[in-house]
């Protein structure tokens, strides 16, 4: 059957609002009003001009105001959440013989801290789509230029053989070899197909765990594929020539499976790569991967993964076509999102990996006036939009329906594309700029997805009941952390750019999509009033000052609804998005220290960069596993281990908020009328919540004898540094 004509359109997708909109926007803005009298409390009680609590009362007040109106933004994000859902069974019926190529990227950068078999597990996931293998080409660039990779990579073309065939047979889920085994149920174990295949991927694991002990790939090995000849002339990852090789040509009419099927195009790149040229990270990768594609297959979608997010649905890609083509609104969509999920997150999510809020509730609501961000992992994407094409309102997309190879032989394909990623390709093009991923931000990724929403085009989010992609989280505490400075310190600098919501996206985007995007545009200087909840109040009640209303004062009121209702609130979203009390209470405290640590130091870089002290870096997480690491993480005991600065400003928060617990505390049972704790009750609980959020740093820091905990110099300067806070407020 063809595509149908507008007269009978039968949509691809289906959209639906979320229930309850209506009762929240009155719940909301009952929090607002009584913020509002909070605000009216604090300029009726301003201390007068020379009173010694006139700054502090001033600076609380804009810390108020500031976290009321970034609450506003929150709220806004929920006012319009919508969910999607594909008709898959009506793609096939229409486009089935006519679907287009694919082309998938997958990006790797350091062997040593990227695994090769973790990153083949991924590539093979991939390979093994739902979706006719002629019409699939999987792309690896590898920016560590390492051969070890290239040898996985070959070895992997190998078992595909057998691997592809297996998937189809027993439509297995999911469809990494690592996680299907770990999985597998012993009634299907015991086959003699199981048996046969697991056997192979042993071999497989064996080969390239054996090659990376070894640190060099056996000589014997090396003569079986001309592709180990380019390492001959590689000085090392920073200096070496571009890397061009096709493992599978899926024209070639003998590239075929054990069953006689066709299989997936596979190639591998490793960009040019000289210590006077600036690569660009993970952008430049991208970018060069966009060019060579073009040449190889020039599929006219494209799939990019995180190396360690492998395929965890086969029918991902038929899912992101029902968006893109569908007759009447797929013209409109530059890409579609799927969310960031994981695989190995403990039990109660020990340091909130899986941003629940974010990926259930937030995101969906950012769909619902244009579009999530492009998150760098796990979307499809137009190829044209990625090349800078504006959307013009009211033309039709006309796809490039069936599949046609490009022309040449391996061997000229492989060179004609060499000069398609050396470092001089890009000279006096606009390629980083207003073609492919934008250079010059630690969040390429979100950079680029919002010029093109600014181009006239909108996106997709869609969250499958099984979930699209699975990664490997942070499973330490200073991973995450890092993770979280550079992600809210490129979001800073989008805000301050003239590529920005509020500056380039003025007129191009709706104002909810503007404030939507603000919530994480704003997370780096967050930490300034978080940072000043933390210290001020709790020196002013370890000297005995009220900042805020008595419990017996009708002042007290707002503050108390203000506290209980959205505290009830994050907790019931929390948990309606599958989460639980206990993994809720730990998210709470990951963005405590994100604030107070990762923000900060995210702040304090974005402002370095634009008085020209600092210049972009990319800071990639580690996929390898420590056994001592990864038992503590199993057990949610919380990892410290190395000495950082952010556990300086963590562990000196946590203790600061100690002391001054104590001396008020101390205050109010000596006062034995009660007027101390009706005047400090506020400013006690503040401190208490803020002591028992901290209670696993004061565990890291006294209490524990393993390698995770706090080292001793971050506990010494960390305990100096509060006793003298305290000493300075109190003298």
């Amino acid at each position: 059957m063809g595509a149908t004509t507008l007269d009978e359109y039968v949509p691809l997708f289906a959209t639906k609002q979320a229930k309850g909109r209506t009762a929240f926007r009155l719940f909301s803005s009952s929090i607002f009003a009584v913020i509002a009298l909070i605000w009216i409390y604090r300029l009726i009680y301003m201390p007068k001009s020379g009173d010694s609590l006139r700054l502090a009362w001033i600076l609380l007040f804009g810390a108020e105001v500031w976290f009321s109106l970034y609450w506003l933004l929150v709220i806004s994000v929920r006012w319009n959440q919508i969910h999607r859902s594909t008709f898959k069974s009506r793609l096939s019926q229409r486009y089935e013989d006519k679907l287009p190529g694919v082309d998938i990227f997958v990006c790797t950068a350091d062997p040593t801290i990227e695994p090769p078999l973790m990153v083949m597990n991924t590539v093979l996931s991939l390979m093994a789509y739902n979706y006719p293998p002629e019409k699939l080409s999987v792309y690896l660039s590898d920016d560590g230029g390492s051969i070890l990779t290239f040898y996985a990579l070959l070895e992997a073309s190998y078992f595909s053989k057998h691997w592809l065939p297996y998937c189809r047979k027993f439509n297995i889920e999911p469809r990494s070899p690592a996680a299907y085994f770990s999985t597998i149920s012993n009634s299907i174990s015991k086959s003699t197909e199981f048996l046969s295949i697991k056997k192979l991927y042993d071999e497989m694991e064996l080969s390239i765990e054996t090659a990376a002990k070894l640190g060099r790939i056996p000589n014997e090995v090396r003569t079986q594929h001309k592709g180990f000849s380019e390492w001959d002339s590689v000085s090392s990852p920073r200096n070496h020539q571009t890397i061009v090789q096709i493992l599978i040509d899926g024209r070639d009419p003998n590239a075929l499976d054990t069953e006689g099927c066709a299989l997936p195009t596979l190639v591998y790149l490793s960009r040019e790569k000289r210590p006077n040229y600036h690569h660009n990270f993970k952008a430049g990768s991208m970018n060069a991967l966009i060019r060579v594609s073009s040449n190889i297959s020039d599929g006219p979608v494209i799939l990019n993964v995180d190396c360690d997010m492998y395929s965890n649905n086969s029918e991902s890609v038929r899912d992101a076509l029902c968006f893109l083509m569908d007759e009447q609104k797929g013209h409109e969509i530059a890409f579609v999102q799927y969310p960031q999920c994981f695989s190995n997150v403990t039990k109660d999510d020990i340091y909130g990996s899986l941003l629940r809020i974010i990926s259930k509730i937030e995101l969906a609501g950012m769909d619902g006036y244009g579009g999530p961000p492009y998150i760098g992992t796990g979307c499809f994407h137009r190829r044209e939009t990625l090349c800078g094409d504006k959307y013009v309102n009211g033309l039709k997309f006309e796809w490039k329906l069936g599949f046609k190879r490009k022309e040449g032989s391996v061997i000229e394909l492989e060179e004609t594309s060499k000069m398609l990623a050396n470092c001089i390709y890009e000279k006096g093009t606009q390629w980083g700029n207003e073609i492919g991923l934008k250079y010059d931000c630690p969040v390429e990724d979100v950079i680029t997805g919002l010029l093109i929403q600014c181009r006239g085009w909108r996106s997709v989010y869609f969250y499958p009941e099984r979930e699209g992609f699975l990664g490997v989280p942070p499973n330490t505490l200073l991973q995450t952390l890092v993770q979280h400075k550079r992600w809210s310190e490129g979001d800073f600098q989008i805000l301050l750019s003239k590529y920005g919501p509020l500056t380039n996206g003025l007129g191009r985007m709706k104002l909810g999509h503007q404030m939507a995007y603000c919530v994480y545009l704003l997370w780096a200087p967050n930490c300034l009033a978080t940072l000043f909840f933390l210290i001020v109040p709790p020196l002013h009640l370890l000297k005995g000052v009220p900042l805020f209303p008595k419990v017996s004062c009708q002042w007290f009121l707002p503050f108390a609804y203000v506290i209980i209702t959205v505290s009830s609130y994050s907790l019931f979203e929390f948990i309606i998005s599958g989460g639980t009390p206990k993994s809720w209470w730990n998210e709470q405290r990951i963005w405590l220290f994100k604030r107070e640590a990762s923000y900060l130091f995210g702040f304090m870089e974005t402002m370095l960069k634009l008085l020209g002290f600092s210049k972009s870096a990319f800071d990639i997480t580690a996929k390898v596993v420590d056994p001592d690491v990864s038992q503590r993480y199993d057990q949610e005991i919380m990892e410290f281990g190395a000495s950082s600065p952010m556990f300086t400003v963590i562990a000196t928060l946590a203790m600061l908020n100690l002391f001054s617990l104590i001396g008020g505390l101390k205050r109010v049972i000596t006062d034995l009328e009660g007027w101390t704790l009706e005047s400090l009750f506020l400013q006690v609980l503040l401190s208490s919540i803020v002591v028992v959020i901290n209670l696993p740093v004061y565990q890291g820091m006294f209490l524990r004898n393993d390698m995770g905990r706090m080292p001793s110099s971050v506990t010494i300067k960390s305990t100096v540094s509060a006793i003298l806070l305290c000493m300075i407020a109190l003298y």
